[in-house]
């Protein structure tokens, strides 16, 4: 099994979905978004190499759900399916960030195969004139929560956050 090229580890944050996850921020993108967050995180060759194991002692000490995100996580879509089918074992919730469509991502079978594992994929580029503060966990009005669990290529199902009450 082949490292992953990690460039940090965030537990605890609250803007990459709902309630408190693990963000994990994968080194590589080819998208380059203009205005994007974070473009310390497209080279491929930033951050460190890590295994599965080393981050999933880090996902089991801190107890919370996990996002992928980057870069772009997909363009390590193929060594990100053994860590995705550990984190399902034990119970944990995915969601990936992705500058690819949900659409394309089918299309290439390391990456659809990924997303078998995950819940929600944020999905499609960061378009700066489409940035929109108030969008929950998107930066852009093109972007969209794809509930994984109950889209298929020929119906794509929006995530919305279920209240459960007080």
């Amino acid at each position: 099994m082949s490292n992953l090229r990690v460039i940090d580890i965030i537990p605890g944050t609250s803007v990459d979905g709902p309630g408190l996850r693990t963000s994990i921020y994968f080194a590589g993108c080819a998208h380059k978004c203009p205005g994007c967050h974070n473009p310390q995180s497209w080279d491929p060759e930033a951050g460190h190499d890590m295994s599965v194991d080393e981050i999933m002692q880090v996902v089991e000490y801190n107890g919370f759900d996990v996002t992928f995100t980057g870069g772009d996580p997909l363009y390590q879509a193929g060594k990100l399916i053994p860590l995705a089918t550990e984190l399902r074992k034990r119970g944990y919730s995915i969601w990936c960030y992705s500058g690819f469509t949900y659409e394309k991502a089918l299309q290439m079978p390391d990456m659809a195969e990924l997303l078998s594992h995950c819940d929600v994929m944020v999905d499609g580029p960061f378009m700066e004139a489409l940035r929109d503060v108030h969008l929950q966990f998107r930066g852009s009005s093109n972007q969209r929560l794809v509930d994984l669990k109950r889209s298929s290529a020929d119906e794509i199902v929006e995530w919305k956050q279920e209240f459960s009450g007080w």
